[in-house]
């Protein structure tokens, strides 16, 4: 069994997976990592712990102690020149965030194809895999909330409210959630233009269904991305 965690800038993601499925899995909050101890009473069933870690030393630290009471000792996986078929482009392959390796390594084993890779949680990142497995470069743009967020806290007279989409909004709380949906969505779109014919759009993360259905090009969304690509580096790290 392996204990797959993606610890995001705020939000931590889990899952437990063995014999070719997902057994048990869950999400917290990166502020309330301690509640992480119920959850995990029995992930002495994991035979390797597998970590993608974003959200800092601190969080690190905490998973570190954790994992060490227990007698368990994790891999802290960095993105790395290749690995499990994919090439990483990046001038210096280590700058690359580990949850974005993660997820290019899930799509390359779901899809073994050209696509580009969308997570869309803090921040949205739109990450371009070439037919032969080579990442070839991609955008970091402000996520959905933290978009939002941006407005309320930067401009006196736009409040930070829960509005919806509408193709002609008629108050202030919609063409807010109107305008940040269509700027994530026209960001997409402009990186996946310059994608070879016949590239797929894969999208994770907690707005990642929020966005997929304003796009005018083809998407699926997977809810367990850098989980599966970790679960692919362990699988095919060395005994």
């Amino acid at each position: 069994m392996i204990l797959a965690v993606d610890c995001g800038n705020s939000r931590l993601k889990w899952g437990l997976h063995g014999n070719g499925r997902w057994h048990r899995g869950g999400t917290v909050p990166v502020a309330e990592l301690a509640s992480l101890a119920k959850s995990w009473k029995r992930i002495a069933a994991a035979d390797k712990v597998i970590v993608a870690n974003v959200a800092g030393r601190s969080a690190r630290r905490w998973l570190e102690s954790f994992f060490a009471r227990r007698s368990l000792i994790p891999t802290w996986v960095e993105a790395k020149r290749r690995e499990c078929g994919v090439t990483n482009g990046y001038g210096k392959p280590a700058q690359l965030g580990a949850d974005r390796w993660a997820a290019l390594i899930g799509a390359w084993s779901i899809l073994r194809g050209p696509c580009l890779v969308v997570t869309a949680g803090t921040a949205t990142t739109a990450d371009v895999l070439k037919g032969d497995g080579t990442f070839a470069g991609g955008t970091i743009l402000p996520g959905l909330e933290l978009m939002k967020r941006s407005l309320a806290h930067r401009t006196a007279g736009l409040p930070l409210a829960r509005g919806r989409f509408s193709v002609r909004p008629r108050n202030t709380a919609d063409a807010i959630e109107t305008g940040c949906l269509l700027a994530q969505a026209g960001a997409i779109e402009r990186v996946f233009a310059t994608l070879e014919p016949g590239a797929a759009c894969v999208l994770a993360g907690g707005a990642a269904s929020r966005i997929a259905r304003h796009l005018s090009i083809p998407a699926r969304v997977v809810d367990n991305l850098v989980l599966e690509g970790l679960v692919r580096i362990a699988e095919e790290a060395p005994k």
